[in-house]
């Protein structure tokens, strides 16, 4: 009787700490996933909290990395050559060489930024806009144009670029490989993305930019995530941007990225859970077992 008795205390202590051992792996598996779970959620808070998204009315552009409007973010929320300026509603872009330009939309994931001439005449932005020392590049292809300034209209097989043009002087879009009319003298040879048509709109047609980011190449689609800055200095290729205090987020994830890390969260949480729940169910296989040996 005693050995019996020696025998089931013995196997009821390995049963207590078999318990034991599986709630202490259930509680560090629930506290590694709360852990990373919470460190993601104050890591978005931190940037927003430095870093807020900004629009310029209701249904404006969201203003963000690379991005920033002037006078409502801080100078390290954005880029070099990326500001942004609301006015009267309206989100704006200032280029030297040519004035503002409204801004329609930005698509951050395909980097398109599509924008809108407030006078109404995309090619005076084509015949004027140097993009040279800017982070802009056109979106669509270029070809290789000649402006024409005529003293008399030409035949109507060309098309006359009517906001260009005057009572006194018509003014045309050529391809260079064509020969210039006697009446008209070049004013221009530019790549441009498209010849001007009467059925196109005169406002927003073809201006559509694209950007590269100054100082690193590709690097959303090489990195793809949060980079992180500090007075210490630059990491993990971060471009040199002075702060103001502490670590801040310096790059905000693209919609490919954000979506992503959500993936991975929700698989990293779906994981976690079998896991646990197998546990459970082998710790119930244990205890049977115990509970039937006990009973022989």
């Amino acid at each position: 009787m005693r050995k019996i008795f020696l025998c089931d205390l013995y196997r009821g202590e390995i049963r207590t700490s078999q318990t034991v051992v599986s709630s202490l792996l259930q509680t560090m598996d629930a506290f590694m996933f709360f852990t990373l779970f919470s460190s993601m959620f104050l890591t978005i808070n931190a940037f927003e909290s430095k870093c807020p998204m900004v629009k310029c009315s209701h249904g404006g552009p969201d203003i963000r990395f690379p991005f920033r409007a002037l006078g409502q973010q801080p100078q390290h929320c954005g880029n070099p050559g990326f500001e942004l300026v609301c006015r009267d509603n309206t989100t704006m872009i200032h280029f030297p060489t040519y004035g503002p330009l409204v801004v329609k939309s930005i698509s951050y994931d395909i980097r398109k930024l599509s924008l809108l001439d407030p006078k109404s005449c995309v090619h005076e932005v084509f015949l004027n806009l140097n993009l040279s020392g800017t982070p802009f590049q056109y979106y669509y292809l270029l070809k290789n144009f000649i402006y024409l300034n005529c003293s008399t209209r030409l035949s109507p097989s060309f098309d006359e670029v009517s906001c260009l043009s005057g009572s006194r002087h018509h003014v045309y879009t050529v391809e260079s490989s064509l020969p210039i009319p006697v009446s008209c003298r070049p004013l221009k040879a530019i790549p441009i993305p498209f010849s001007y048509s009467p059925y196109l709109a005169d406002n927003s047609f073809g201006l559509e930019l694209t950007w590269s980011m100054p100082g690193r190449k590709d690097f959303e689609e090489q990195v793809g995530s949060c980079v992180f800055q500090s007075k210490a200095g630059p990491k993990s290729g971060c471009p040199n941007i002075t702060l103001d205090k502490g670590f801040s987020i310096v790059h905000v994830l693209s919609g490919e990225a954000v979506s992503m890390i959500l993936n991975i969260l929700l698989c990293i949480f779906v994981v976690t859970t079998m896991m646990i729940s197998i546990k459970i169910c082998n710790s119930k296989k244990v205890d049977e077992q115990t509970e039937n040996e006990n009973l022989l």
